[in-house]
């Protein structure tokens, strides 16, 4: 199967004209060419595209890894590098970017159809995959309140839905208390959890303590007397 909008990035006319002429042949419903940096980003501005080829040496500041670099900053999508070129250390440079596929010039046309359709082919099992992460791990996700919610299926805290840098400890902290939202989690159990069997006093918890209120005041990290502590998250996991 081959991506309907395909975009070619190609400073020689004949061919991008061979290129046009061999997907135009399958099932491609948007075949756009342009030859330079600039006009390859505004294409992607104006339209959405499935892949893109892209020829290594181009025109312009740019040459097609460093546009690719610059594309992928910006977008999630497969780039197939044309190159005439064939030391390893472009090519290697080339899958380091996007590790899609290279073609070798001069291609045949069953170069191009093969690699375009594994390229493709790979790029859909990997938005698979992270899709099914990201629905599993919205599974396990603790909602704390309208600024902070915590996944404990990859241990990040997130605040404003950016993740929060802790240190070890402190998340181990946030972790355990998320795990038992709204209830009290007793002293002795946060110092075992926190420091293994690390003999610490109960000054070192509070000082921990003391460190993530510091970090993140909103965080309704609630202290209970001589019992424990306990991260409140009202009306969100009743």
């Amino acid at each position: 199967m081959l991506a309907k909008n395909i975009m070619i990035v190609e400073d020689e006319v004949i061919t991008q004209r061979y290129l046009k002429d061999i997907l135009g042949q399958y099932d491609v419903s948007v075949i756009k060419t342009v030859d330079n940096g600039t006009d390859a980003l505004q294409a992607l501005k104006d339209q959405r595209f499935d892949i893109v080829l892209m020829d290594i040496n181009i025109k312009g500041a740019m040459d097609g890894i460093q546009l690719s670099k610059n594309i992928l900053e910006r977008y999630v999508l497969p780039i197939v590098f044309i190159t005439a070129y064939s030391d390893d250390r472009t090519l290697d440079e080339a899958l380091a970017v996007s590790p899609y596929g290279f073609i070798t010039k001069p291609f045949s046309e069953k170069d191009i159809v093969i690699t375009l359709q594994v390229a493709y082919k790979r790029f859909l099992a990997y938005e698979k995959q992270e899709s099914a992460t990201s629905e599993k791990d919205s599974e396990h996700q603790i909602k704390i309140n309208q600024h902070f919610s915590y996944s404990l299926t990859s241990s990040i805290l997130y605040c404003d839905e950016r993740p929060v840098k802790l240190n070890i400890r402190q998340n181990i902290l946030i972790k355990v208390l998320c795990k038992n939202i709204n209830n009290t989690v007793s002293k002795e159990t946060l110092m075992v959890s926190v420091w293994q069997e690390e003999d610490v006093s109960i000054s070192s918890l509070r000082n921990l303590v003391y460190s993530v209120r510091k970090i993140l005041p909103g965080l309704p990290l609630t202290s209970h007397s001589k019992m424990g502590y306990s991260i409140e998250s009202i009306g969100f996991n009743d």
